[in-house]
């Protein structure tokens, strides 16, 4: 059983009564922000393991 349109607007509307407008845009703007910080760290995370490799490589081949 999915969600349709009219249950997802309903949900919504009684959100936004129960939270207030502003309220639920400054939650938005942190979820948003902490998916950045996720994004971001996961780039470097793999450029940390593509260098890690790299070095690995080139000290075995010594």
């Amino acid at each position: 059983m999915s969600l349709g349109i009219w249950q997802l607007l309903i949900i919504l509307l009684i959100v936004i009564i129960l939270f207030g407008g502003g309220r639920v845009s400054k939650i938005m703007t942190d979820f948003a922000k902490g998916i950045k910080s996720f994004k971001k760290e996961l780039k470097e995370e793999g450029k940390d393991s593509a260098t890690a490799k790299i070095q690995k490589k080139k000290s075995t081949q010594k």
